[in-house]
Formats: C-alpha cells, structure tokens, sequence
C-alpha cells in the first residue's frame, strides 16, 4: 500500500531532498513526491540554484495540482542554470532563436535561387522555339 508522496508504507528510504539535506523524509514531505530518492541529481541542481527553503516556500504555496509543473520548470531552469550560470535557459532560448533566424536567411536564399532558375529555364526555352 502506498502513501501520498509516493513511498511505500514503513519504506525507510527518504527522497531525494532529504537525502541530500540529511533529515529524516516525514510522511507528509513536500518534496517526496516530486525527487524521488532514485533521481538524486533531479534535487541537487534545484537545491544549488533555488536553495531548499525556497523550493519548500514555492511549493508550500502552489495548489497541489500545479506543483508537478512548478518542480519541472525548476529542475529545466536548474540544469541550464549548471551548464550556464549567467544567462540560464535565456541563453538556451537566444541560442536558438539566432540558429532560427541564420535557417530563415538560408531558406529565403534558397527560395530565391529556386524561383531564379526557374525564370533561367523558361526564358531558355522561350528562346529555342
């Protein structure tokens, strides 16, 4: 039988924020259902940039129902955050959107040559008949 938070009854095994906070996991933990203990790294990038306190605020303060979305977009923000510490997934979003826009540029050129070729042949064929 299970309990809220996803650990089995009389389970001794604490999520993976408590883990790493080295407390005992209380049956009601706020964190137990979203980092489970098998996913350590999930918790320890959001405990690096958000700090345990404040992912506990914002949990504390979202209905249930949104905290599974809340606990996604920390740990997306979390890991760009690890692999860029200045610019986050802002300079994931901006990365890509330039690769969008250079590809735009590419195919517009693309088009263009296309749509000259075929202006070449027709006037080609004109010109033999």
């Amino acid at each position: 039988m299970k309990e809220s938070g996803g650990r089995k009854q009389g389970a001794a095994s604490p999520c993976a924020a408590c883990k790493l906070l080295r407390r005992r996991c209380a049956h009601d933990c706020v964190f137990a259902p979203y980092f489970p203990a098998d996913e350590p790294h999930k918790f320890a990038n959001v405990h690096k940039v958000f700090g345990a306190s404040n992912v506990n605020k914002m949990l504390q303060e979202l209905p249930v129902h949104q905290r599974g979305d809340a606990v996604s977009s920390m740990v997306y923000e979390a890991n760009a955050r690890v692999r860029d510490p200045v610019y986050g997934c802002v300079g994931a979003i901006s990365s890509l959107q330039q690769q969008i826009d250079t590809l735009q540029t590419q195919l517009a050129l693309a088009q263009a040559e296309v749509v000259h070729l075929k202006q070449f042949e027709w006037k080609k064929g004109r010109w033999w008949q």
